[in-house]
């Protein structure tokens, strides 16, 4: 079979099956296209599913990040750390509360924020550091015990933004594996549903936490600073009636929130694929587990990322490092013959410190840790429909490329 004759392998595709579809369906035919039960279901599902008190739906996992950062106290003055080794919400969300950022190194070979990278970090932010985003890359976790034997990381605000990773496992300082979003060292844990990840649900996010003020402040937030709540009205003489009876129409803004909310179409079909995490996440091991044994001859020109100790992953991305000096090619021109024989692939993702903006900002940072990282990943093609044959197909093509690309 020509590459040309084989469908296009995407480097992620969500699976859509008709559970989702009947799930929509049936909101469609409800009284509530937005709030209303569902979400509350969903919500309830994930926190379950994570082992966490309480869990918050939101629009989106930038829109997580950012009302995290703002129900932390997040302010300007205050200095959030975070690696530079993630996608632009992490890091933009500490500026969206008016914070400043600095930049914690990563490791080479898997992208992961150590502990001398936080100890840095903490060093250059000094009194100012108020706030840690973690961030769990491509399916594996950082070493949370470890960090948090980093002198003052019980005095930050920490929250693991953990997008990659809905489904996996981490050590406890106790050596315990516990869920993802459980919170063991986090106040909240942020998780995305783009249709790349492994739950899907078109565009949505969610924050889980133990916290019940937390999680309190994070539901106003995210419906615009409003509450319908006779507990908290602080304008009496208009809140209630002459009987102290709560004005039926009445509501307050106490904060200042965003419309961040997930509908109840987008938390129906997040509450089906929540229902078939197990499955996807052991689907995906097993097409990492084929892609390792069949990259297994090819180190250390190829060689997939290495596996940490400390967590059980659940695989979002399967990158892999190449060395493409050693090949004599350039990673562009691999990714578009790759695209060329039906076969996408990304690079997660531009370290972002080199973005514009924060250059301008910041000046020109030194991350050897992160640099190098990003020099030599290539995400190729991961996603739960895929099957061992089309493993075997990316392999054998991007072997073939990197041999002909000069």
């Amino acid at each position: 079979m020509k590459a040309t004759d084989r469908p296009f392998l995407p480097y992620g595709r969500q699976l859509i099956e008709e559970e989702e579809i009947d799930a929509v369906t049936s909101v469609l035919r409800s009284d509530y296209l937005t709030t209303g039960p569902i979400v509350e279901a969903f919500e309830e599902k994930l926190a379950s599913t994570t082992g966490a008190l309480h869990a918050i739906s939101t629009s989106s996992g930038t829109a997580a990040l950012h009302i995290s950062a703002l129900a932390i106290g997040l302010k300007p003055g205050d200095i959030a750390i975070a690696p530079s080794m993630t996608f632009l919400s992490t890091v933009n969300a500490a500026l969206y509360a008016g914070a400043d950022v600095v930049f914690a190194d990563v490791d080479p070979d898997t992208g992961l924020m150590t502990s001398e990278g936080l100890e840095k970090a903490l060093h250059s932010a000094g009194e100012r550091a108020r706030a840690l985003f973690v961030v769990h890359l491509n399916g594996q976790t950082a070493n949370m015990a470890g960090l948090a034997q980093v002198p003052t990381f019980d005095r930050l605000n920490v929250i693991e933004d953990a997008c990659h990773a809905l489904g996996g496992m981490h050590s406890d300082l106790d050596g315990k594996m516990v869920a993802v979003g459980s919170n063991a060292f986090a106040q909240m844990s942020i998780f995305s549903f783009h249709p790349v990840k492994t739950v899907a649900m078109g565009e949505g996010g969610a924050i889980t936490t133990n916290d019940i003020k937390l999680a309190t402040r994070l539901r106003t937030l995210r419906n615009i600073g409003m509450t319908h709540d006779p507990a908290s009205f602080q304008s009496r003489d208009q809140a209630f009636d002459s009987h102290g009876s709560a004005n039926p129409w009445y509501y307050e803004m106490a904060i200042l929130g965003l419309n961040y909310r997930a509908s109840a179409i987008h938390c129906a079909i997040g509450m089906t694929q929540l229902g078939k995490l197990r499955r996807f996440v052991d689907k995906r091991s097993a097409l990492v587990r084929r892609y390792r044994e069949r990259l297994a001859k090819l180190a250390p020109l190829i060689r997939p990322l290495p596996e940490v100790t400390w967590c059980k992953p659940a695989w979002h991305l399967f990158v892999v490092l190449i060395d493409f000096a050693a090949f004599g090619c350039k990673r562009a021109d691999v990714m578009r013959v790759l695209y060329e024989r039906g076969i996408g692939t990304q690079v997660h993702y531009i370290p972002v410190h080199r973005q514009p903006y924060y250059r301008e900002r910041y000046g020109d940072l030194d991350l050897p840790g992160t640099d190098a990282y990003y020099e030599k990943v290539l995400s190729l093609p991961l996603f739960v429909s895929m099957t061992n044959d089309d493993v075997d197909f990316v392999v054998s093509e991007l072997c073939s490329v990197l041999g002909e690309v000069k």
